[in-house]
């Protein structure tokens, strides 16, 4: 029994459940993963005692001689696993990344470019519930409705049209790749700034199998979770021109003072993204995708733009009558964690949705691959087409414990 177990059993017993649930579970959540023992360790350690508002070298209190350390390693980690000029580790969530970026590049009420929530953008790229819709004038783009593709042409034609000071690329449920050069040239074509939002794609664009917006943007957020493997946290690269005014967004702008802990577990997730194993993981990760994505459409599913590039699969449930709300709660309960996902011109409510979001990046940190793939794909089908049918639901939550029960939790051993 350890400290929280004696202190907080409360506590202690919904962590120990939550570990089962990890271990027991198959997580095919797109924007989950798991951390490390060396990120968890660093995530738990005494650096969440030290208050150190400001920069290294420029803080607000004395004795952050190694927190200074700390996150000069990360900023330098980040930058050279990217080729970034410049890197801004602090942000706390990929959203605050996002609000300081717009706060470094616009003034409020000015007109941004950025994707559809519905079509598979973000919260924070203009949605009417959220600071950035509220705060700056968005224009909306999507995808086509006869490709489900991301339609440049209709892009750049209303960046001419609305002439945005800011043009966003990036999305949160977009199975394809996203052409960040196009972007920049469209940006150039009516004089906005850039930026692009790889939250999803981090891991992805560090091992060199999504093409990277770093040549192509003035500014780029993200998370460090994720397809990066790190600790839940966010992190902005720039060019050298943005530096100083990026730096200034993020403190004092949208934060006070830094996670050191988490900034440091960054540093550990930087540095395990630099070994030549990553890149063979991030490869894992698009060819599991692939080969799920096929056996889905194999086992007669629709899938929102006809597959994946990357990561991510959505999957179009409004053939079978099921909403995305029905179809993630049936498969929880066997044992496959899924969240519903609104599809392109999708005629639910988010709440509801026609679809669900899946991917790949957790099950193959457990070392999942092509044979996983191949049983887990008739296992969401046969659940999925039999519904209210408890036989078929107990057949397919012991094949989803023999699976899981042969494939240990990375940073929480066997």
């Amino acid at each position: 029994m350890g400290v929280l177990d004696r202190s907080d059993p409360e506590i202690g017993e919904a962590i120990c459940r939550e570990e089962l649930r990890q271990r027991s579970n198959i997580e095919l959540i797109a924007a989950e993963n798991y951390t490390s023992k060396a990120v968890l360790e660093a995530m738990g350690s005494v650096l969440t005692d030290k208050y150190a508002e400001g920069y290294p070298q420029h803080r607000y209190y004395g004795g952050c001689s190694e927190v200074d350390l700390v996150e000069e390693i990360a900023r330098e980690r980040a930058k050279s696993l990217f080729g970034a000029q410049h890197a801004n580790v602090q942000p706390h969530s990929g959203a605050q990344a996002n609000m300081a970026a717009y706060l470094a590049l616009l003034d409020q009420g000015d007109t941004v470019m950025a994707m559809k929530l519905s079509h598979g953008g973000h919260l924070t790229h203009g949605s009417g519930v959220n600071f950035s819709g509220r705060f700056y004038r968005f224009i909306l783009y999507g995808v086509s409705r006869e490709t489900e593709r991301l339609d440049y042409e209709e892009i750049e034609r209303l960046a001419l049209r609305y002439r945005p000071k800011l043009i966003v690329a990036g999305a949160s449920a977009y199975p394809r790749i996203i052409d960040f050069e196009r972007f920049r040239h469209i940006a150039d074509l009516v004089g906005a700034r850039l930026m692009a939002d790889i939250a999803h794609l981090a891991g992805l664009v560090a091992a060199g199998v999504h093409p990277s917006p770093v040549p192509h943007a003035d500014i780029v957020s993200s998370t460090t979770h994720k397809t990066l493997r790190g600790p839940r946290g966010g992190f902005l690269l720039s060019k050298a021109e943005f530096s100083s005014r990026l730096d200034e967004a993020v403190f004092p702008g949208v934060q006070g003072g830094p996670l050191m802990h988490v900034i440091a577990a960054k540093a550990v997730a930087f540095g395990e993204a630099m070994r030549p194993e990553f890149a063979s993981y991030q490869r894992a990760v698009v060819e599991n995708a692939r080969i799920l994505a096929a056996e889905l459409q194999r086992g007669g599913l629709r899938l929102v733009s006809g597959g994946t590039d990357n990561h991510l699969i959505l999957v179009d449930l409004s053939e079978m009558g099921l909403t995305g709300k029905e179809a993630e709660q049936v498969l929880e309960a066997v044992g496959i964690i899924v969240n519903r996902n609104a599809i392109p011109f999708d005629s639910r409510p988010p709440q509801v949705a026609s679809g669900i979001r899946l991917g790949t990046p957790a099950v193959t940190s457990r070392g999942f691959g092509a044979n996983e793939m191949r049983r887990i794909a008739p296992l969401m089908v046969k659940v999925l087409t039999n519904i209210g049918e408890e036989k078929a639901y107990e057949e397919v939550r012991q094949e989803v414990a023999e699976i899981s029960s042969a494939f240990p939790v990375p940073g929480l051993g066997p």
